[in-house]
């Protein structure tokens, strides 16, 4: 077994190598106390090449070569990966593994740093919450049965955000782009480690701004004339500080504490289909009211320890609360009968869908009197807990053992304090009343509920180790107690409890040091929200999932190639207006997914000895998804309802594919990246018209469009420290349809141009 000095946390996402790390030893650390500097809690790309599982590792480098940002774009070099855009900046991606339900990603099992990072990742998973992509050191991203240390949700995979880790010495940093629609980005942070005579202390002080005016334009009116207000501010500052005792027994406590704010005027309404094909980037004057804003807090304490040298301890309290109110645009409305005829109230799917000859696509775009009502989706969410794990390792008879055990407890909930507001259009698009007064108006009248969830986690892993084989045997199990109050409707009030069971071993052969072969076989959950557990008597997602892959490393040539087999035994997926997360589930039944993930690199540059780096990378998923029998559900509000056996599952593409290339020289260098993603059903029914399975006419229904989109950029290097950089993103200005959720025809972001510095700086 290969000896380390590198500290293989059992927080550290699995993608991390089980390499041993062997803690400094007591007269190392006298004579160079600067050992400590070797420890590195966080991981690489090298790390990936001894794992016996699918697991891509994207460093630094890989989120700042094209400026990303956006976390959809970010991970389209990461085979496996299933994406519906939404909004075109990133700001509320729908990430699958796998062939997972895409929604709101919360199918897989989201960190930052180890931690969950879900406002409520047991009782909300489907929430309005991303960390920053721009401001990431790194992305790992974990598939197979390793995951079975992260849950809650492990039928996909687990995707874990690294945040700027403390320098090892004194660097000050900062990088700054302009581009299209007036965008502004800024990335900046301080940090050192210093020896003293108590230890060695540790800082980073960062701050990241994202501010844009949007590509979108709402129609104006006679009393409105803010149509150019369709972008966001985004503004994520964060502090860490760490403390290593000189102390003969290894030990280290990290804090970190981190803030979110987002003002976005995004919406929930689409266009119409002749509408988007005409101009993709426009929006309706009745979605003028729509803006979520939302506020985040939260950090964690974490304290490592080595009482020995086989023993590693990781002991980790978090906490966060998220506050969001998104107010949108819910349906169209004749509660002031002078007003309209439009003969009844009318959904914003079927209205965009030419529904009622047309009324209702005329109330949106401000040709007819109506009422337009809006709800003020009011939610906080708290999540917090207390995690230990430990990693101990030793030898038994001829075999190598690296035992991975843990505990968590975990609490977190949301509560919804929301109303609404109809406001009275006339046949010009005026705002001429509303109904401020009437039963529903008053904060917490439309819904005032909470749902709660405490969940204690177990579980134990053994990497076992012969030769050249190894053998991963794990468990996990989780028993959760959740409680959902309705003060509007008393009979929805009540608790319930949960046990979950995951296992699951994988097997490896390591041929020689370039070339090893993995196999694996797991059993995975994710549970239902209070309200489903409660009052609809819902039980877990279960999933067995089987994969079979080979990884080649050597020199200036890397690749993995993985097959994958999924059967979903329970398969849950959100049942509500635009399937947008904020309503309860539906038990859709059985589907499996199978598929192949590809990815490769090859620097030719350093291959040939051309002086010059000339780096090619290529990821590519086949994934094919099958249900196994119709859906239960006769719901027209669902995107799953009406499915047939034998049918696709929505917004999962057969193929996509990313590849790209760059030729880097001392002084100047410029990359290209072209994503391809095929076209996709949007509902389970897999028509290809804009109506549901009633018969009904809906926008939501249909297919979206295969596209490829182009990047470039290019930097100068002025100085060490001086980088002038700029690029292109959508190079050849496509205008494609990503989604046709949450209400009607989305466009992916149209091309946008950019330009700045990056200075880099030891101090």
């Amino acid at each position: 077994m290969l000896q380390s000095k590198r500290l293989c946390t059992p927080l550290s996402l699995a993608i991390l190598a089980c390499g041993l790390p062997t803690p400094a030893q007591s007269e190392e650390k006298a004579d160079e106390p600067k050992i400590l500097e070797t420890v590195n809690i966080i991981g690489s790309p090298d790390d990936v090449k001894d794992m016996p599982a699918s697991a891509q590792f994207l460093d630094t480098d890989d989120i700042r070569s094209q400026s990303y940002s956006d976390i959809n774009r970010i991970l389209r070099k990461v085979p496996g990966v299933n994406i519906r855009e939404e909004d075109g900046f990133g700001l509320f991606p729908n990430i699958s593994f796998r062939g997972v339900d895409t929604t709101r990603s919360a199918k897989i099992t989201v960190m930052e740093d180890g931690v969950l990072v879900a406002p409520a990742a047991y009782s909300a998973p489907a929430a309005y919450y991303n960390p920053a992509g721009g401001r990431m050191s790194g992305i790992e991203v974990l598939k197979g049965s390793s995951q079975i240390k992260y849950g809650p949700h492990i039928t996909g995979g687990v995707l874990n955000y690294l945040s700027t880790a403390i320098p090892d010495t004194g660097k000050a940093y900062l990088k700054t782009i302009y581009g299209s629609y007036n965008e502004v980005r800024t990335q900046g942070y301080v940090g050192d480690t210093i020896d003293t005579d108590h230890g060695r202390f540790g800082y980073l002080v960062e701050g990241f701004y994202r501010g844009s005016d949007g590509f979108k334009s709402i129609d104006e009116t006679a009393d409105f004339r803010n149509g150019d207000e369709t972008g966001f501010q985004q503004v994520e500052p964060m502090v860490r500080l760490s403390w290593e005792p000189d102390t003969e027994m290894y030990q280290k406590l990290e804090v970190k504490f981190g803030y979110s704010s987002m003002d976005a005027d995004e919406t929930y309404l689409g266009l119409s289909e002749a509408d988007f094909k005409n101009d993709p980037y426009r929006r309706y004057s009745a979605s003028r009211f729509d803006n979520i804003d939302s506020e985040r807090f939260g950090g964690f304490a974490r304290y490592f320890i080595s009482p020995t040298e086989n023993l590693d301890i990781v002991t980790t309290a978090s906490y966060s609360e998220f506050s969001r109110n998104w107010s949108k645009l819910n349906d169209i409305r004749r509660d002031r009968l002078s007003l309209g005829g439009l003969g009844g109230n009318m959904d914003l799917s079927a209205a965009l869908s030419g529904g009622r000859n047309g009324e209702g696509l005329a109330c949106l775009k401000g040709n007819l009197a109506c009422g337009l009502r809006v709800r003020d989706n009011n939610r906080e969410y708290y999540s917090g807990g207390i995690e230990s794990m430990a990693n101990y390792r030793f030898d038994l008879g001829v075999t190598h053992h690296e035992i991975n055990g843990g505990f968590r407890y975990h609490e977190d909930g949301e509560k919804r304090f929301q109303h609404q507001i109809t406001f009275d259009q006339n046949n010009n698009g005026v705002i001429v009343g509303n109904n401020l007064g009437a039963p529903g108006t008053l904060p917490g009248e439309q819904d005032d509920r909470r749902q709660d969830t405490q969940a204690y986690a177990f579980f134990l892993k053994d990497r076992i180790e012969l030769g050249n084989w190894g053998f991963t045997p794990g468990i996990r199990y989780e028993h959760l107690y959740q409680k959902n109050k309705n003060n509007l409707n008393q009979t929805q009030t009540g608790s319930s409890s949960l046990d979950m069971y995951a296992g699951g071993a994988s097997l490896d052969y390591r041929f020689n040091e370039d070339f090893m072969m993995f196999g694996s076989a797991h059993r995975g959950f994710s549970p239902p929200g209070p309200q489903d557990a409660v009052v609809d008597g819902l039980k877990e997602e279960t999933s067995n999932a089987y994969e079979l892959g080979g990884r080649y490393s050597h020199g200036a040539f890397s690749a993995e190639i993985t097959g994958f087999y999924t059967q979903f035994e329970n398969l849950l997926v959100i049942d509500s207006i635009g399937g947008t997360g904020s309503d309860a589930n539906q038990n859709f039944g059985k589907v499996d997914t199978r598929g192949v993930e590809v990815g490769m690199n090859f620097d030719a540059g350093d291959a040939f000895g051309w002086g010059f780096r000339n780096p090619y990378f290529l990821s590519f998923t086949y994934t094919d998804t099958e249900q196994l029998n119709d859906a239960a559900s006769t719901d027209a509000e669902s995107i799953f309802s009406y499915g047939k056996k034998g049918n696709r599952v929505p917004y999962i593409p057969e193929y996509s594919l990313s590849f790209g290339s760059g030729i880097h020289f001392d002084k100047w260098g410029l990359e290209v990246a072209a994503n391809y993603v095929s076209e996709t059903f949007t509902s389970a029914n897999n028509t290809d018209v804009q109506v549901n399975g009633a018969g009904q006419p809906d926008s939501r229904f249909g297919k979206t469009d295969d596209y490829i989109v182009a990047d470039v950029s290019a930097y100068y290097q002025v100085t060490k420290n001086i980088k002038i950089l700029g690029g292109v993103q959508n190079l050849s200005n496509e205008e494609y349809l990503v989604s046709r959720q949450p209400h009607g025809p989305r466009p992916g972001m149209p091309i946008f141009a950019y330009g700045g510095f990056e200075l880099d700086f030891d101090i």
